[in-house]
This record gives structure tokens, C-alpha cells and sequence, in this order.
């Protein structure tokens, strides 16, 4: 697909990995929907990006939010064409500890809720609008869901119990959503990132900061935000990449801990 003059709604889209990729999006020529719940982020990217880009700030954990915001893309732009999930939150609990007891029931709910739910809440919601697209190009095709798991969905550390269990959610359902959106041309990939380096690395020390960059197979650095929007723009062009988690670390198999 042809992100030029295309709509794309980007979540998590005022920093990090979701700033990057909804400036890629502006500079491929398309348009840009951010969700967030940062509104002074969101509006500084609208204000940095102009009339190619709307913010409507967004739970994606709540589906009458989503749907609020979807209806905000809709009377401004008229339509969806690509929907990017980057939301999502951590979490750091280990499952028992002495000192802290059993895993806090609620931090787990919240963390499957944001990163697990919160994706599938609105990739289905921009799929319900990508059905109503007309063809884009010879092979039916009228939408691009890209959604953002992480290393950890495969080898979560010690601690990342939740994180890991919704990260890895978010890869098991890449297929089956895939197969379920054939019907209407609507692609579904995710994207595993490593180590990148989102403000999430700003308050590490240089000791700490120079460890994670050593750990990595190659090149020996964190991966940097436009790096993951260049492949979230391939991804969107090449109409033969659908069903697939396409891992961005550098080769990095991170460690217990």
C-alpha cells in the first residue's frame, strides 16, 4: 500500500516508537490520527506536523474512548487505511518475592488491559472502517495493521511476568487476526523490538546505559525510534508481508535478568 494520501492511526503516537512512526507517516505523505493520553505531547506533534496530522486523546483500554476517537479520524480524514499500535506500559513484579508478597493482582490486570486489550480494542475498531475502503490496489487490499509486541514476549526477564504474558499475546493473535481480516484486504503484522532507545532509557546511568548497548549482538547500540518506523513503512508498502512478528534487536536474546 501506498502510504501517500492514506490515513493512519498511530496510538502511543506523541513519543517514542509511535512519534517516530507518525512522523514517517507525514513524510511519506500520508496522514496521521495520534492516540494518546498525553495531550500536551499530542498536540505538540500536531503543531510540529500541521493539517496532515489530528490528536484525540485516547484510553485504549476503553472501548467508548476508541470508539470517540476513531469518530474524530473519521470526520476529519473520512477513512482508515493503516492503523500502527505502539501504547503500552511495563511492568515490574516478580510472581512471589519475600519482601513484596504474591504478584499484585491489579498491576497484572492493568498491564493485559493496556498492552493486550487495548491493541485488539482498537485494531478491530479501525478494521470495522477499513472494511468500508475501496480497493487500494489490484489485489484488494484495504488496510495495514501493524502492532508492537517485544523481545520479551519470547524471553521475558525475571519480573516481567505481565509484560511478557501481554506481549506475547500480541504475537499469538497476529495470525489468527491475519486470517480473520483476508476477507477484506486488511494485512495484520507485529513488530519486536529489542532494546530501542524511547525516553523509557533517559534517567539510566552511563554504567547501566553502556551494559544493555553491550549486550547486544550487533551493532553494539540501542536501536533508535526512526529505525523501528522504517520498517513499520516497509511493512505498510510491501503488500506481500501479512500474518508476520518481525523481530528488531540487533540479535540481542536477552538474559534472566
Amino acid at each position: 500500500m501506498d502510504i501517500a494520501g492514506k490515513v493512519a492511526v498511530v496510538t502511543g503516537g506523541g513519543s517514542g516508537l509511535g512519534q517516530a512512526i507518525a512522523r514517517r507517516v507525514v513524510a511519506d505523505g500520508g496522514k496521521v490520527a495520534i492516540f494518546d493520553m498525553n495531550e500536551a505531547a499530542g498536540q505538540a506533534m500536531v503543531s510540529e506536523l500541521g493539517d496532515a496530522a489530528l490528536f484525540a486523546s485516547v484510553n485504549v483500554a476503553d472501548e467508548a474512548s476508541v470508539a470517540a476517537g476513531i469518530a474524530q479520524v473519521m470526520d476529519r480524514f473520512g477513512a482508515i487505511h493503516v492503523c500502527v499500535n505502539c501504547a503500552g506500559i511495563g511492568s515490574a513484579h516478580k510472581t512471589y518475592s519475600p519482601k513484596q508478597g504474591a504478584f499484585p493482582l491489579a498491576d497484572w490486570n492493568k498491564t493485559i488491559a493496556v498492552n493486550l486489550t487495548g491493541t485488539f480494542n482498537v485494531l478491530r475498531l479501525c478494521a470495522e472502517q477499513m472494511a468500508k475502503n475501496d480497493p487500494v490496489n489490484d489485489d484488494g487490499g484495504r488496510g495495514v495493521i501493524i502492532n508492537t509486541a517485544s523481545v520479551a514476549a519470547y524471553e521475558g526477564q525475571i519480573g516481567q511476568a505481565a509484560y511478557s504474558a501481554s506481549k506475547g499475546g500480541i504475537v499469538g493473535m497476529t495470525l489468527p487476526i491475519a486470517r480473520d481480516l483476508s476477507a477484506i484486504g486488511v494485512r495484520v503484522n507485529t513488530i519486536v523490538p529489542g532494546l530501542i532507545n524511547t525516553p523509557l532509557f533517559d534517567s539510566v546511568t552511563p554504567e547501566i546505559h553502556q551494559t544493555l548497548c553491550n549486550s547486544v549482538l550487533y551493532p553494539k547500540r540501542l536501536g533508535k525510534p526512526e529505525e523501528i518506523a522504517k520498517l513499520a513503512a516497509a511493512i505498510i508498502d510491501n503488500d506481500y508481508i501479512n500474518g508476520e512478528c518481525i523481530r528488531m534487536d540487533g540479535g540481542i536474546r536477552m538474559q534472566p535478568r
